[in-house]
């Protein structure tokens, strides 16, 4: 049953991971590599680090955004 559960992770968000790889190069959303690495940390340790490295760029890009569009209203 475990080894079933890592089979199905490991496919799932492997399919997530490599559709989130293309998309960087074609037009569409970028945001399926965080989450398909969300799901491969349930059963990865190096999921996991780059789960926390994702999330820190994400912070780091929502803090720019908010300063932006903080600057955009000002004018």
């Amino acid at each position: 049953m475990k080894s079933l559960r890592k089979v199905i992770i490991t496919l799932v968000g492997g399919s997530l991971l490599l559709f989130g790889i293309i998309f960087i190069a074609l037009p569409g959303t970028v945001i399926i590599l965080p989450v398909a690495l969300a799901i491969l940390a349930l059963e990865y340790d190096w999921a996991r680090r780059y789960v926390k490295v994702a999330q820190r760029m994400l912070t780091k890009s929502g803090k720019k955004m908010d300063q932006f569009v903080a600057k955009c209203r000002r004018k």
